[in-house]
């Protein structure tokens, strides 16, 4: 749908990204809200606009932009009431009604050929003519940036980046070297740029050609989570992809090492490259933990052993000789690093320290990577636990990861920090998180560093545990009532690479928490999987699908994939009758009662919680984020939406248009199930890439399920796995950083 108007004025407009919210008048006078990223846009402005009418639940219709395009104003009444919008310094709208009615049909001549004639009006010099002539000719040549980078793939959100760091004259810069977009957008396409800067003459062994090579060569790298290249390594890469002298290589790396865009350090006695970016997040994270570490221990308790006995017998728990040297590790250091697996007495500590540290009036503040993750936490401890994101009201730095890592951050304002789930964090995140805690603070790291790591770069868990430089308790022992879990005594058998297949030996009174069942057919595979989900399992307790039953599987590609898995479920346990909304988005058919998960972080979307009728309970806010999980409560084709209802109760709104950012999660990924826990889940184990056949990945899917897990699979392909412990190795400095400090 395309229309076209004038922007009367801005109700809302990020400075960073120029995501707007505007008034816009049609021509034939009917006024309208648009949403979108309108950069180097003024009120004023006359755009032709390409997009869709959406309703939003609070704010009612608006037009989503897609793209736009800024048109010469068409009529003079059109461009006076640009020139009185104050865009212009100097005009205001008297002297833009003196203007229009001088020069009439004429101004725009004027402005871009003939500004000195503006001295013609009385009240502006021939010295302020010629500034308003500049002015105009700039602001009007700067949109152009965002059709010129269309080539490149880089939409309005990110032209305005672009600007910011290039100038107005940013299309003569690109032109004279595109790569130059490698070091502003992150996640670009290097092929796009390459093939635009050959057809304009740019030679293969260009010094920009090479550079930007190279950095691109480790941006791939930090997209398979390392933060660093063997330099060896590195150069046999670029050397491939760009077809060029190794001697030339050399040379460049150099270059940018000398001008640290770069750095090249010895490490394993071996040369290793680094981003700067990357370099300067792990710098920043071993400066800081070492100055949190090393600062005064202010919150020190004297009496600690007879504080945690009294505090044993007031809430009625025993520590075992572990637990207790943990806590004690927490009261004497200033950084504490808790690592052990499922049932190893992980969360008893944390709820011990916390109310150890409330009794004496500290502020206890709880955090984790994901929503999910964060959710888990608070049924855990029974106390109130945010996301990284919201604790340090990041926003939405994600989408420019090496660019932004110096972005301000809120601080922490706590005497006790927890982190949990430290496996999820990765590199950037990290960096803005010690950047947030004041000194004083005391932090507790929780985590298990044989689940999945980070999807982003980095291995900060296991680097801070390798580094040694922290105090670590290792929880390695089951407890008694741990032991009776046939779930969590297997998912430790696996991580110690014994089988679970043909176990026989668990405790006498163990619980009926885990079935295998050996099946390598996918067809019978997947008949275990619907049976199990509609009715078997309310055999064995209260389990329903849509309550508390969860699927899970490696892979997203084949018949025991997620895509197909989704499909197959729908038609089982929420199949398609009369009363019952469908909206077609593409392949997937979304349908009310659906089960559908989040795919992107969406920090813009407006939700509610609770009754607006009870301000004790009711809250409002913006942003879903990447893994929420929900029902779709209500399909409206009418208004064009659809109504989510989340796990944790928000209720959110999305515009048929926005149906890109969900899918089903009758069966998720594993990956996307880490920091989540399920009371029941359906664990499918098929053939699939040999990436994905590894130890951690099966470890981590069973350590989802607390009351009941089903695993079905080949035994062979599962012994495969649970001997395969060669997982991925990352990259990193982390470690070597900290040894730089000392």
């Amino acid at each position: 749908m395309e229309i076209k108007g004038q922007i009367e004025e801005f109700i809302y407009q990020n400075e960073s990204n120029s995501y707007s919210i505007a008034v816009f008048s049609l021509e034939d006078g009917e006024v309208i809200t648009v949403v979108g990223y309108l950069p180097f846009i003024a009120v004023g402005d006359t755009l032709k606009l390409n997009g869709k009418m959406v309703i939003h639940q609070e704010y009612g219709e608006q037009f989503k932009i897609e793209t736009f395009e800024k048109i010469m104003p068409e009529s003079a009444a059109a461009l006076e009431k640009y020139l009185a919008s104050g865009t212009i310094k100097g005009i205001g709208p008297a002297i833009a009604r003196k203007i229009i009615e001088k020069f009439g049909e004429d101004t725009l001549t004027v402005f871009k050929f003939e500004p000195l004639r503006l001295a013609e009006i009385k009240g502006i010099s021939k010295d302020k003519a010629y500034e308003i002539g500049e002015e105009f000719n700039e602001k009007w040549g700067v949109w152009q940036i965002v059709s010129f980078l269309e080539q490149f793939g880089i939409g309005a959100n990110n032209s305005k980046r672009v600007y910011d760091a290039l100038g107005v004259n940013a299309v003569e810069k690109i032109q004279e070297n595109p790569y130059v977009l490698v070091d502003i957008v992150y996640g670009i396409n290097f092929n796009n740029i390459d093939k635009i800067a050959m057809q304009i003459g740019i030679p293969m062994d260009s010094d920009y050609r090479v550079k930007s090579g190279i950095k691109y060569a480790l941006l791939v790298a930090s997209y398979n989570g390392n933060t660093c290249v063997q330099k060896e390594n590195l150069v046999t890469y670029v050397k491939s992809v760009l077809e060029v002298n190794e001697n030339i290589i050399e040379d460049n790396l150099i270059n940018l090492d000398v001008t640290s865009e770069i750095h090249i350090i010895e490490k394993e006695d071996e040369k290793w490259v680094f981003l700067e970016a990357l370099y300067k997040a792990e710098k920043n994270i071993a400066e800081r933990l070492v100055l949190l570490r090393d600062c005064e221990n202010a919150k020190f308790m004297k009496n600690f052993e007879s504080e945690i006995r009294k505090h044993e017998e007031q809430i009625d728990i025993e520590l075992s000789e572990k637990q207790f040297e943990a806590i004690k590790q927490i009261n004497e250091n200033n950084v504490c690093i808790i690592t052990g697996g499922p049932g190893t007495g992980k969360t008893t500590i944390i709820k011990c320290a916390i109310e150890l540290y409330k009794t004496h009036k500290k502020k206890v503040v709880l955090c984790a990577p994901t929503g999910r993750a964060a959710k888990r936490m608070s049924e855990t401890t029974g106390e109130e636990a945010k996301t990284i994101h919201r604790l340090l009201e990041i926003g939405k730095f994600e989408e420019d990861k090496l660019g932004s890592i110096d972005t301000d951050v809120t601080p922490v304002d706590a005497d006790i920090l927890v982190v949990d789930e430290m496996s999820m964090v990765d590199v950037f995140l990290m960096n803005y998180l010690v950047k947030a805690i004041y000194l004083g603070t005391k932090v507790i790291f929780v985590g298990d560093p044989n689940q999945l790591p980070s999807v982003g770069p980095g291995s900060i868990l296991k680097d801070l545990i390798d580094s040694k430089e922290f105090a670590t308790v290792h929880l390695d022992k089951i407890f008694r009532q741990a032991a009776k879990s046939k779930i969590i005594v297997n998912a430790h058998n696996v991580n110690s690479g014994i089988s679970f297949i043909g176990k026989k030996d668990y405790e006498e009174d163990s619980e009926n928490d885990f079935f295998y069942i050996n099946e390598s057919n996918q067809d019978k595979m997947l008949y275990q999987v619907l049976s199990l989900s509609k009715e078997r399992l309310k055999n064995y307790g209260d389990y329903e699908f849509f309550k508390n039953i969860q699927v899970l599987t490696p892979t997203k590609k084949g018949k025991m994939g997620t895509k197909e898995l989704n499909q197959s479920l729908q038609e089982v346990l929420n199949p398609k009758v009369d009363e019952i909304e469908e909206k077609a988005y593409g392949q997937i058919i979304f349908r009310e009662g659906d089960r559908v998960m989040q795919i992107k972080n969406n920090y813009d979307i407006y939700w509610e919680k609770g009754s607006r009728n009870d301000l004790r309970t009711y809250e409002s806010g913006t942003g879903v984020f990447n893994g929420e999980i929900g029902r779709i409560a209500k399909i409206d084709s009418n208004e064009r939406q659809m109504e989510i209802e989340f796990d944790d109760g928000k209720i959110a709104w999305y515009a048929f248009s926005e149906l890109d950012q969900l899918e089903h999660a009758y069966a998720i990924t594993i990956h996307k199930a880490q920091g989540s826990e399920f009371d029941v889940v359906i664990l499918v184990v098929p053939q699939s890439s040999n990436m994905l056949l590894t130890r951690n990945l099966l470890y981590t899917g069973l350590t989802r399920a607390k009351k009941l897990l089903i695993v079905i699979g080949n035994k062979n392909l599962i012994e495969v796995m649970i001997n395969n412990c060669d997982t991925k190795k990352r990259n990193t400095g982390l470690k070597i950083k900290f040894e730089s400090i000392d």
